[in-house]
């Protein structure tokens, strides 16, 4: 048989036998004189190892090939070992050793060919691991098994590993005791077991296979173990005591979790394996026998098949601890009571714990449906960074536990082993989850590989995570590898130093020491920054925040004068806000944990609020938030960890009630503030669709409700990011309204996209002309502010909607439709997406009254009954409407042929006069029903004004639509550079341009028309009517008002 390990003599003289990232290196290293007397007997030239793993500066596991007369006696074979020696070698104690276990094998039996041929691979074998070779010493016929099977170079699937298993068990024929440890099911299943472990620890040892090959290797062997060796149990106890049934009268299975290692499929050389055991509802055998006492005695069964250690060892040890209640819990519950546990008595580490659970055995499919319901006690909704001190507290304990018991050792449990490589993932699983199901996946480097893709941690930081946590669970394996004992404490015998050393490939003692202090500090430092508690600066043993401290341990007439310096207006009624908010805190914060929270954010924040211009406003908008949340404290410990989000938040609650409000109604947007980079970068379109395709892919395709949840988290979170970008005047009016209508679009985009798929699912596809069916054919219009680019702050929609297809054309479902009758399915549906309130609010308000024959008229119109109407139907009104329609999504045909047919419409010739008298009495109507003005006054009329409706008042913003409205219909067909743009600016720019408008009077209306919009934008940032009694601006609207009565004046 060719020997999977031999290297050609070019490579194993240079340094490509280290380890290394840019190249492979051979699974061991031989010697030379050797190799060069049989290389011929062994694999071609060329051949090379398994790639190598990251870890830099250290030598892939020296095995070494023995020569032919070595295999004579246990003397010459030492001799022969030291004889052929070079530096590269292994040291003389553990070249003995290595020649004294593979003479171990010749004196058992082991045939001489054998051991020649894979003589370089047991070398590694025997100074790694003296469970593989007194394993395969006690029986010489063992190691031809392990050869024939391949196991020694090959990771067998899964599928082949239950069929083996399955034939083994169904030999022994029927037993009478299958649950007996030492009979012959017991036997049968432990003689499998270290079969596969032994080629488990050959592959690992002689990097056959990596940390995932051996990790997937050891977790595919046990969930094939505990799913026969469950079934068995099963058959022979229902035929004992008949089937356990559920009340509907169908027979149940248990549900076997696997949490820990297992669960995350991670499971190392010599894990015990953490079970939960589990029954979907309470029930009876036909006997009487309760389902309870059914599966206690299975779960029974099963530890003790398992655990119970005989002659012939265990198969797994079982450790049942994480169950509810622990060791004083029930063995096995039904999914009610789990249930029941978790929702009222679920602590944090419980949480932490199932963050890994997952079925391995009995009805997976119920076990799956367990995981599912208990996924919003593990993962919540918000953003849960009170997981950080639940991390850091049990983090606390371990720590304490290492010292009391003298674990610095450990690779696991001390500073900068696997344990905070695990939490630091799982700080994020736990914090992140519950609104990104791409966390929410047990297996530790995939997480690590998310935190890099979603910006949490950098990517040199994951890549320095990944390397130590690659490095620290390969020790951990060398360490068990040695006698199948679950240990993870380094040594402190010379020779097993030396042999631990050597097989991970490092020269000894030291270099191995060396660079595993690297890794372990590089994690102990992440770690430090990440979970650390927030220290305080250091400010020469005064804290600023005592004074604070002591005002909110008691805000009582004292501190009346203490206010009044840092700069309240009105100490008294901050001080009774205060005391209310003690009071809510004794009420509604039933937990120490969750007041220590509260006290934790208060004297911060009252710092820093009296840093503000206005204290006492941003203390009062502040505190909406913080009583928000007095249930949900978690919101007050981000605010604690991410001393910046608190500076953010006491700054956008100053300068904006709409955004205190907004937080306080969505505390969840407490996540946009933790980075100010992000918080004050103006979105464009392009990166507003790829961050809208970001957020859906973190939630199931199929799951709608937590969609559109996304959807409207998105919206709330982009509006605040504007939002603060205008506050800070990063963004002008116009650039707020592109921002905001953007945002609109890839909104609707997305709606029309899922409504589509949702109606295509019910009635199949519409088909075209020619009968096929066809996946587009429909298209949204933008009429209004989202038409003319120019939404604002709570704009709603006006839309119409249309298609090009037949309208008797038939889908291709099962429940067939006329094309007709789809899309107004599909109509309905987008509203209903776009308008439906939840607890996190609406999406958007939809106008639909724009479509032909406005309310009267059908949702959806085909493009050529739309066409016909504008031109046969439609009112002077409509036209002016479609001033500012454009498209907003649909197939490029059909909107442009939308925008023919605009050009059209707008560009016909039109009697001035009578287009300038029908849209003054428009506008007439307009003042009489929206404020109360039988006639519109004259520009002179309204220079004494005090007051200004900034929409809807003469001189207004409305006014300027209208006139601009007038230009584009009065003169499109003359000018068509009129008909390009749908926003007010740029038509009135293009006025200018075309000698329509003087520039005075142009600049005038363009400066106007921005002006009063940016004050409306700030009122309602403000919470404040869009009216105004600022003079400039009132000013401003009469100017208006006068170009007004000079253009659009009719005749007497």
């Amino acid at each position: 048989m060719p020997c999977r390990h031999w290297l050609p003599p070019t490579t194993a003289a240079s340094s490509s036998c280290r380890w290394n990232t840019a190249g492979s290196a051979p699974a061991s290293m031989v010697f030379a004189r050797w190799r060069r007397a049989h290389s011929r007997t062994l694999e071609p030239r060329g051949h090379q190892g398994p790639q190598a793993l990251r870890t830099p500066g250290i030598r892939r596991p020296p095995v070494r090939h023995l020569h032919r007369s070595a295999l004579s006696s246990r003397r010459t074979w030492t001799g022969g070992l030291a004889e052929a020696m070079t530096n590269e070698d292994l040291p003389p104690a553990l070249a003995e050793l290595a020649g004294a276990r593979i003479a171990d094998l010749r004196e058992a039996g082991v045939a001489a060919d054998l051991l020649e041929a894979h003589a370089g691979a047991l070398e590694t074998l025997a100074v790694g691991s003296d469970f593989a070779l007194d394993w395969l010493t006690r029986d010489a016929t063992r190691l031809e098994a392990l050869l024939a099977a391949r196991l020694h170079d090959e990771v067998p699937a899964r599928a082949t590993l239950a069929a083996d298993l399955e034939a083994r068990l169904a030999a022994l024929g029927d037993v009478a005791a299958p649950d007996a440890a030492d009979g012959p099911v017991g036997r049968c299943l432990r003689e499998f077991r270290n079969l596969q472990q032994v080629g488990i620890v050959w592959r690992d040892l002689n990097r056959v296979t990596d940390l995932e090959g051996t990790v997937g290797a050891l977790s595919d062997l046990a969930e094939v173990l505990l799913e026969q060796s469950l079934a068995l149990l099963h058959r022979h106890l229902a035929a004992e005591l008949g089937e356990p049934l559920d009340a509907a009268g169908r027979p149940q299975r248990l549900v076997v979790l696997a949490l820990g290692k297992l669960g995350a499929r991670e499971l190392n050389l010599s894990s015990d394996v953490d079970l939960m055991f589990a029954y979907p509802e309470p029930g009876r055998t036909a006997d009487g026998l309760t389902s309870q006492e059914w599966f206690l005695r299975l779960g029974r069964q099963l530890i003790g098949l398992l655990d119970n250690r005989t002659a012939a060892g265990f198969v797994y040890r079982v450790d049942m601890r994480l169950r509810p209640f622990g060791e004083s819990g029930p063995l096995v519950q039904h999914f009610d009571a789990l249930l029941g546990y978790y929702e009222e008595q679920g602590r944090d580490w419980e949480r932490y714990a199932m963050i890994k659970a997952r079925p391995v055995a009995g009805d997976i499919a119920a076990g799956r449906s367990l995981l599912a319901a208990l996924r919003p006690f593990v993962f919540r909704r918000y953003l849960d960074f009170g997981a950080i001190e639940a991390l850091r507290e049990m983090k606390t304990l371990i720590r304490r536990e290492v010292r009391r018991k003298n674990l610095h050792d450990n690779v696991k449990l001390g500073e900068g082993g696997i344990r905070e490589v695990e939490f630091i993932a799982q700080v994020f699983q736990l914090i992140h989850g519950g609104r990104d199901v791409r966390f929410q996946q047990p297996a530790l480097r995939a997480n690590l590989t998310q935190l890099a893709g979603a910006g949490l941690l950098p990517e040199d930081d994951v890549t320095v995570l990944d390397d130590a946590y690659v490095h620290l669970r390969e020790v951990e394996h060398r360490l068990q590898a040695l006698a199948d004992e679950q240990t993870q404490r380094l040594p402190r015998d010379i020779q097993a130093r030396a042999r631990l050393a050597a097989s991970v490939g490092a020269a000894d003692w030291e270099q191995f020491s060396k660079n595993l202090e690297e890794h372990r500090q590089r994690v102990a430092d992440l770690f430090a920054g990440l979970i650390a508690p927030v220290e305080e600066a250091d400010n020469g043993g005064d804290d600023p925040l005592d004074i604070w401290r002591d005002l909110w341990a008691e805000p009582d007439a004292a501190n009346t004068e203490m206010l009044t310096a840092a700069g309240f207006q009105d100490a008294e009624s901050t001080l009774a806000r205060l005391a209310d908010l003690r009071a809510k805190r004794e009420r509604e914060v039933g937990q120490n944990l969750g007041r220590a929270r509260l006290d934790a954010v208060m004297p911060r924040l009252l710092a820093l609020v009296a840093e503000a211009a206005d204290p006492d406003r941003a203390l009062a908008r502040t505190l909406r938030l913080v009583e928000a949340v007095l249930r949900r404290t978690a919101y007050l410990v981000l605010l604690v960890e991410n001393p910046e989000a608190l500076v953010q938040l006491v700054r956008l609650c100053q300068g904006s009630d709409w955004i205190a409000e907004t937080l306080a109604r969505h505390p969840i947007l407490v996540d946009e503030l933790l980075d100010p980079r992000d918080l004050y970068t103006p979105p464009d379109r392009d990166g507003l669709a790829r961050e809208l395709a970001e957020h859906l892919r973190a939630v199931p395709a199929d799951d709608l409700e937590q969609q559109m949840e996304q959807l409207r988290y998105f919206k709330e979170a982009t509006e605040l990011r504007v939002a603060a970008c205008e506050l800070a005047d990063i963004l002008p009016i116009m650039k707020v309204s592109d921002a905001l209508t953007w945002l609109a679009e890839v909104i609707v985009e997305r709606v029309v996209s899922m409504a589509w798929q949702h109606t295509v699912a019910q009635y199949g596809r519409p088909r075209d002309a020619s009968g096929e069916p066809v996946d587009e054919g429909f298209a949204v219009i933008g009429y209004g502010k989202v038409g003319g680019i120019e939404l604002g702050w709570g704009s709603d929609l006006d839309l119409v909607f249309l298609h090009d297809l037949p309208q008797t054309g038939e889908t291709d479902g099962e429940k067939s439709v006329v094309n007709g009758q789809f899309f107004a399915r599909l109509g309905q549906r987008i509203i209903h997406l776009l308008t439906t309130r939840t607890h996190t609010g609406e999406l958007y308000e939809v106008d639909m009254r724009l479509r032909p024959s406005g309310q009267a008229g059908v949702l959806v119109s085909t493009l050529e009954a739309f066409a016909r109407y504008q031109r046969e139907e439609a009112w002077t009104w409509e036209h002016q409407a479609l001033v500012r329609a454009r498209p907003l999504c649909g197939p490029e045909r059909l909107l442009d042929a939308f925008s023919e047919l605009r050009t059209e419409i707008l560009g016909r010739e039109r009697d001035r006069d009578g287009l300038r008298t029908e849209i003054v009495k428009m506008r007439k109507r307009m003042l009489a029903e929206l404020r109360g003005l039988r006639a519109r006054p004259a520009a002179v009329d309204l220079l004494d004004r005090t007051e200004l409706d900034l929409k809807q008042d003469p001189g207004a913003v409305v006014d300027i639509e209208f006139m601009v409205q007038y230009f584009v219909l009065g003169w499109g067909h003359t000018h068509p550079n009129l008909l390009r743009y749908s926003d007010g600016i740029r038509t009135l720019e293009a006025a200018q341009a075309e000698g329509i408008l003087p520039a005075a009077k142009a600049g005038l209306l363009i400066e106007s028309y921005k002006e009063l919009r940016a004050e409306a934008h700030r009122r309602t940032l403000q919470n404040l009517p869009a009216r105004s009694e600022r003079p400039e601006l009132i000013a401003r609207a009469n100017d208006v008002a006068a170009v007004w009565d000079e253009l659009m004046a009719l005749p007497e």
